[in-house]
């Protein structure tokens, strides 16, 4: 490779860096902190590479609001070839099973519930569905041993169906 080359291929590599910094500073977002919400400011702002401060708002991610409560039976389930169908990995949505993962029969695959009396603050999303017969109040909390599902037993309580 020559001289002229060499030179040229540097050129264009430090004018496409520039380039690709210019972009990045023109797509950035400026954060007016004097009109930032009242409250504790030092819990909302982080730190990025050491030299830049970002104001943090909670509407990034607020909490899911509950639009209906609903009492049901719940019950446990694990991947096992009798409790399921020919494919115990996988669930009605196509997903693997997991945790967080709950069977019903009449909320679309994808709401996301909580179980607050048994389970607080964690959200389960529903992506499985039950045998046919069971109708839409009983939820099937997926358990990753026949066993756990099994001493989970059946509890009569209510689930809050949540928003988006």
């Amino acid at each position: 490779m020559n001289k002229k080359t060499l030179i040229s291929l540097i050129l264009i590599s430090i004018s496409i860096g520039l380039g690709s910094i210019f972009e990045a500073k023109s797509q950035a977002k400026k954060v007016d902190l004097a009109n930032f919400p009242e409250g504790n400011l030092e819990n909302r702002l982080i730190t990025i590479q050491g030299n830049s401060v970002l104001a943090v708002s909670n509407h990034f991610n607020p909490e899911p609001k509950v639009i209906k409560k609903m009492k049901v039976v719940i019950t446990g389930y694990s991947s096992t070839i009798w409790e399921t169908d020919e494919t115990p990995e996988l669930t009605a949505s196509g997903s693997v099973v997991r945790e967080g993962i709950v069977a019903n029969n009449g909320l679309s695959i994808g709401t996301k519930i909580k179980i607050p009396e048994l389970y607080g603050d964690k959200i389960f999303v529903v992506e499985d569905r039950m045998n046919p017969r069971v109708g839409p109040y009983q939820v099937d909390v997926w358990f990753p041993d026949y066993f756990q599902a099994k001493n989970f037993g059946a509890k009569r309580t209510y689930i809050e169906i949540l928003e988006g």
